[in-house]
């Protein structure tokens, strides 16, 4: 089970105590990025003439639309991922059944080069034959 972690972060100016079974550095992160949405907030005039529960509304709409196009992105890629071993699979499939076809062929091949040896020296052995009828 992870350790329980207790960190101060700074979030909008104010020193908040953040808690949970993530590390430090991770719940720094999410501080930062909370920070990083404000100030991409703040700096349309738009938005600072908006009420502070309006402002809060918009960053929250804001973050939960990160995060499902971040969801989507994710079942997207996931599903890539999927078809490319499938695809993986399918090849390595092919690849068995050649490899099998290949060997078959060479094994074909060779049988058909001893045979043709076989009939090459029954061919010198017959020619001798005649030859000596011949005498």
């Amino acid at each position: 089970m992870a350790i329980k972690t207790d960190t101060e972060v700074i979030i909008a100016g104010k020193v908040f105590t953040l808690s949970g079974n993530e590390s430090e550095e991770y719940l720094q992160k999410v501080a930062s990025y909370i920070n990083n949405k404000i100030a991409e907030y703040n700096g349309n005039d738009s938005f600072k003439r908006q009420p502070m529960d309006i402002q809060n509304v918009l960053l929250q709409l804001n973050i939960a639309d990160d995060y499902f196009k971040a969801k989507k992105q994710i079942s997207i890629l996931e599903e890539d991922l999927k078809n490319k071993n499938d695809e993986v699979y399918e090849l390595k499939h092919d690849l068995i059944a050649s490899q099998m076809k290949l060997e078959a062929t060479e094994k074909k091949v060779q049988e058909l080069q001893e045979q043709a040896n076989e009939n090459a020296k029954q061919i010198v052995r017959m020619e001798t034959e005649l030859k000596e009828r011949k005498k």
